[in-house]
């Protein structure tokens, strides 16, 4: 998921004076982990129980009423990805922006289909959980594309769908980039418009419309280009309205995925305003520059196993959990504990051995040249 965030460069801001060296961003590192394991315990915490029975029986019926709150994990990915991928894309050409865009979610992702098609085939889960089956070689081979939605092919892991709504992210970006309005000016035009398309969508409804302005996430991600306007100049009024604009939308649309889940007991809104309301003043504290000072680099470590963790973390974990149930019985806190462990280790494995070496010669192959002197070899 949002595999956005490890662009992050040096920004210049025309309002205040930042250090002239590269910034890591590590608080960025902490809001996806965090949105991370809250995806993962509304995954594995609130979809199924061990005895194969779906809802209304819970795998921890207890924690389900808070963990059920996870899913806003993945609204916020999308929130960091706008900030990030502007960042990203900010004075590069469109083929250094594909090629960064291309090292950086490939490698892990082709791992993490390969796993996961291996592990639901060893391990099978048929009964009780949102997803089953074993998928074919076929379906195999279009998933590593990762245009399985857009060709009608079943995801070897129904996480994958936040992918193709990042992929059409990046390719507004890469427009921007390409007709050279990838500037302040530019960027807000996009986002001012694009935010009124949204309001607008539900009198408009098309396939096209979904497909192309995806009115239920783009005000994540023109809140996530605003803030990045923002740390370039935060005396931008402008960007200011266009953000408060993004985040009452933003409200009104919590609020209808609130009403959507329908999990077999009741679930207030309010928290999920409240989380959603926390997300953004995390962001905006990050791009005004509050968290620039946070070095904590065991964050940077955490941030990097983010992406391997969100796409081993469903199918995997639910066959980790229903075999070790059904052959020790454990109970449900220490499954899902363990599980987690399993799975961070994995993504670590993932990361160290696939996606650290090998990004960096995508992208230099991709931009048909070797590493410059002094490139660091993962950003």
């Amino acid at each position: 998921m949002t595999a956005a965030v490890d662009d992050q460069v040096a920004i210049t801001n025309t309002a205040r004076p930042v250090p002239s060296r590269s910034v890591r961003l590590y608080a960025l590192d902490a809001l996806r982990l965090a949105c991370a394991l809250a995806v993962v315990g509304y995954h594995l915490g609130t979809s199924w129980r061990l005895d194969g029975v779906h809802p209304p029986g819970y795998f921890l019926p207890g924690a389900a009423p808070v963990l059920i709150y996870g899913f806003l994990g993945v609204e916020v990915f999308f929130l960091i990805s706008g900030f990030v991928i502007s960042m990203s894309g900010w004075g590069r050409t469109v083929r250094e922006f594909a090629a960064s865009r291309a090292a950086r979610l490939y490698p892990a992702f082709w791992a993490g289909v390969l796993i996961t098609a291996v592990v639901v085939t060893v391990l099978p889960v048929t009964d009780g959980v949102p997803v089953s089956g074993v998928p074919s070689l076929g379906d195999v081979a279009i998933n590593l594309t990762m245009l399985a939605e857009p060709f009608r092919v079943p995801l070897v892991d129904t996480v994958y769908w936040t992918l193709w709504v990042e992929l059409r992210f990046y390719l507004i970006i890469a427009c921007l980039i390409a007709v050279g309005l990838m500037t302040g000016r530019g960027m807000r035009v996009l986002g001012t418009g694009w935010l009124i398309t949204v309001v607008l969508a539900p009198a408009l409804p098309s396939t096209l419309m979904e497909t192309v302005v995806m009115p239920g996430f783009a005000p994540y991600f023109i809140a996530g280009m605003t803030m990045f306007l923002l740390r370039r100049d935060r005396r931008d009024r402008w960007s200011w309205v266009l953000l408060a604009g993004c985040w009452l939308v933003s409200l009104h649309h919590v609020e209808l995925r609130v009403l959507d889940l329908r999990p077999g007991f009741a679930v207030p809104v309010w928290p999920a305003t409240v989380l959603i309301t926390l997300a953004y003043a995390v962001l905006l504290a990050v791009a005004l520059g509050v968290t620039d000072r946070l070095a904590w680099r065991r964050l940077g470590a955490a941030g990097a196993l983010t992406y391997p963790f969100y796409l081993l973390h469903q199918r995997i974990g639910y066959s980790l959990m229903r075999t070790v149930h059904d052959h020790t019985g454990w109970p449900a806190w220490l499954l899902l504990t363990g599980t987690v462990i399993v799975l961070l280790a994995a993504s670590w494995l993932v990361y160290r051995l696939v996606e650290r070496p090998l990004s960096p010669r995508m992208r230099r192959r991709l931009l048909g040249r070797g590493r410059a002197p002094g490139t660091p070899r993962h950003p």
